[in-house]
């Protein structure tokens, strides 16, 4: 079974003489069972969609975004519904279904970091959809792209916080997944539709902020040699937590960016606008964990776009203290990777939380037994709708709580219907396949 609760280990500016920083506010799950004992296009003809009416006032659209140079397909391309909310975003091998109301069909935007952005108009549509993205071409001056100062970039991307994102409290419906993998093998796969309530970002406080399971469904290896009980990273309230802008506790401390050295990378494009790329990494040795990635920041509006970023494990002592709070006694538990991807999509003048992935991969083995495993999870969340001032917070006793198991809110693998009418991500071939084979597994 996969499960979720969670805890916070939080910074201490007080504590003396050993300064502690952000020691990320974790969401712990609780793993059982798991271990061993661009257009779309420029030339319309080029492309066209599958349109499947589910209803007089429902659309859906599915297809497959590819890079129009290299032919690769492209995965976790933002795909909206232009003058909405709606939208979703493509999966591992590109592919994509987005459902909508048929009346407010106007065109339907792609957006990926580093492409120009496609656009799908309803007189495009036809049998079979593959949006074609051309890389985005960035020529621009070395003054322009070096000159500035990286470090002052996102001091001042902090400071304007309370500008670029939302006033106002947003409700917004998440989709959910979380699978384990024991080598290339799945053996645990979880979703569920979530209510994610936020207050306004000018405090950069989440104390007020809620989630809550609406639906869910999970299905798990029954097989004995893949149990254990531990518990680690992940879950739910990683929608609460790891929202790097409002939450400084996660990574954007303005009281600790000196533990970094930044770095000015050049420019990409989103959306027709311009970004800073910087790099990251620790540049000092404190103790707790800290990180190396990339931050995406609009170059007009100073708002942050993009954040990948990975555990320095230098460490290993450090890092496992920050991610494994209980295990059996005889488990030797070594993480190979920790790593995040939080991106937000701009609607008119402010920018939302749009997707979160976490992926974290440990090797693990047993005293006195010859073999070690690796295990995976991998976890992907992408906002489907928002609602702006909503009239109703979630209710503290439908939240869900830090003492909660995910496990026992949600169903079983049932039919292929289950998801009806929401925007998920779609599963990926191999995904699929595996849901299969753990279905056979369950059997009696």
């Amino acid at each position: 079974m996969i499960s979720s609760i969670s805890t916070i280990i939080r910074k201490s500016k007080e504590d003396a003489p050993m300064k502690t920083h952000l020691k990320l506010v974790w969401l712990l799950a609780a793993l059982f069972g798991l271990f061993e004992g661009g257009v779309a296009t420029a030339q319309p003809a080029a492309s066209s969609a599958a349109l499947m009416p589910k209803s007089k006032t429902e659309t859906i659209i599915h297809g497959v975004v590819k890079d129009r140079q290299s032919r690769r397909y492209l995965s976790h391309v933002n795909i909206t519904l232009e003058g909405t909310n709606i939208g979703t975003v493509s999966n591992a091998e590109g592919m994509f279904e987005l459902h909508f109301p048929t009346a407010d069909f106007r065109r339907v935007k792609f957006s990926h970091i580093g492409y120009v952005s496609g656009y799908l108009y309803p007189a495009e549509v036809g049998n079979a959809l593959t949006v074609w993205l051309e890389p985005a071409e960035t020529v621009l001056s070395d003054v322009v792209v070096y000159g500035a100062d990286p470090r002052r970039i996102v001091s001042e991307a902090i400071d304007k916080v309370a500008q670029n994102y939302p006033t106002e409290a947003n409700k917004l419906t998440l989709f959910y997944r979380e699978t384990v993998q024991k080598g290339r093998r799945y053996i645990g796969i979880s979703e569920a539709m979530m209510e994610l309530f936020k207050t306004s970002y000018a405090s950069r406080a989440i104390h007020g902020d809620r989630v809550k399971v609406l639906k869910g469904r999970q299905l798990m290896s029954q097989r004995r040699r893949d149990t254990l009980s531990v518990k680690m990273a992940g879950g739910p309230n990683l929608a609460l937590f790891m929202d790097i802008v409002k939450n400084p506790d996660a990574l954007l401390d303005p009281d600790y960016l000196d533990d970094y050295r930044f770095e000015m990378e050049g420019m990409t494009e989103t959306d027709g606008r311009m970004q800073y790329v910087i790099a990251f990494r620790p540049q000092r040795k404190p103790h707790y964990p800290l990180f190396r990635g990339r931050l995406y920041i609009d170059r007009e509006r100073l708002a942050f776009v993009r954040a990948e970023f990975e555990m320095d494990l230098t460490e290993k002592e450090l890092a496992i203290r920050s991610v494994l709070k209980k295990k059996p006694a005889s488990l030797r538990f070594n993480p190979q990777k920790i790593a995040f991807v939080v991106g937000y999509r701009q609607q008119g003048n402010r920018s939302c939380l749009n997707y979160i992935q976490y992926v974290l991969r440990a090797k693990c083995d047993w005293r006195k037994r010859l073999f070690s495993s690796v295990y995976t999870t991998h976890t992907e969340m992408v906002a489907v709708d928002r609602e702006e001032a909503p009239t109703e917070t979630i209710d503290r006793r439908e939240a869900f709580r830090s003492d909660q198991i995910f496990s026992d809110m949600v169903d079983e693998y049932g039919d292929a219907d289950y998801w009806k009418g929401y925007n998920i991500i779609l599963p990926t071939e191999s995904l699929e396949h595996a849901v299969g084979k753990l279905k056979k597994a369950a059997l009696p």
